[in-house]
């Protein structure tokens, strides 16, 4: 397994939360929460310092507990994660800042916008999952491995161990591609967008399933806040190709959430939104910031 690097910071409750920064260290500060399950290395793909340096953007992205370098928190909830952004937000003398989660991390960054509404200005969602009790949204593959996450972890952290032996073999990775819709197949079909996708699910798994099978099974329980609450700006982006999370959970949240701001792309997939339409996801968050 690649080495890749990180620094951290010591939480108030002497867990050790690890982060990379990507961007102008001097931009606007956005905290990217990662998907699930992944890790800060998805900067690496989404958020290359070559390609925000010009935005003037600061995109911090740390690794969630358990996942990563950051240790683990036995029992944590999805709104316990802005109090560790709070933490390291403080740690880093940053004062407002925006907030943007892609898939899984999308219920992350609205639990920040819910909890700590005086720091953040802005929250963004790329290819968000839904809240499990949404109506109308399908369950898909990731609804079921979340509730298997949660009757049967053990052997969820097995098929886990499984799949990441599986992903080492180039084979099996070309094949993996061949099951995405366009545009994402034709993206996957490079080696290095390919081997980055996995390389984030690889470090996520870094010392142990244990902390990326918690989270598929907080994704299968209710958040834990009020969307209909949520005072400050949400953005929304949404390729209706997606073939990771239903386009149904995104307009659900569209619905529902007071005054969203949605973007759908009729011919763009998962990934393909924040790699084609990076810099007018950053631009729109940054310009909340001003």
């Amino acid at each position: 397994m690649t080495s890749f690097e990180h620094q951290q910071v010591r939480l108030r409750s002497g867990r050790t939360l690890a982060y990379l920064e990507f961007g102008s260290p001097h931009g606007a500060p956005i905290l990217y929460c990662h998907g699930t399950p992944s890790s800060r290395v998805e900067g690496y793909l989404t958020m290359p310092t070559e390609a925000v340096a010009k935005l003037d953007v600061r995109v911090i992205i740390p690794d969630r507990p358990g996942m990563g370098c950051s240790d683990f928190l036995a029992g944590r909830r999805i709104v316990d994660w802005a109090s560790d952004v709070l933490e390291l937000a403080d740690a880093l003398g940053i004062g407002s800042l925006a907030v943007l989660g892609s898939s899984g991390g999308a219920p992350f960054a609205l639990a920040c916008a819910a909890l700590i509404p005086a720091r953040v200005r802005v929250v963004g969602v790329v290819g968000p999952v839904a809240p499990v009790d949404a109506p109308d949204v399908r369950a898909g593959g990731s609804r079921i491995a979340g509730r298997l996450a949660s009757y049967a972890p053990s052997l969820v952290r097995a098929l886990t161990r499984l799949q990441l032996h599986a992903l080492r073999s180039e084979g099996v990775r070309r094949q993996m591609a061949k099951g995405f819709p366009e545009p994402d197949r034709t993206l996957f079909q490079r080696a290095d967008i390919r081997d980055g996708f996995i390389a984030c699910f690889e470090e996520a798994c870094r010392n142990g399933t244990r902390g990326a099978v918690w989270e598929q099974h907080l994704l299968a329980q209710p958040w834990g806040f009020d969307l209909r609450e949520l005072k400050a700006p949400v953005l929304l982006w949404q390729g209706e190709r997606d073939g990771n999370v239903s386009s149904a959970g995104a307009h659900y949240l569209a619905n529902t959430i007071p005054g969203c701001i949605a973007t759908f792309y009729p011919d763009e997939g998962h990934l393909s939104v924040v790699l084609n339409h990076r810099r007018e996801i950053l631009g729109e968050l940054t310009g909340r910031l001003q």
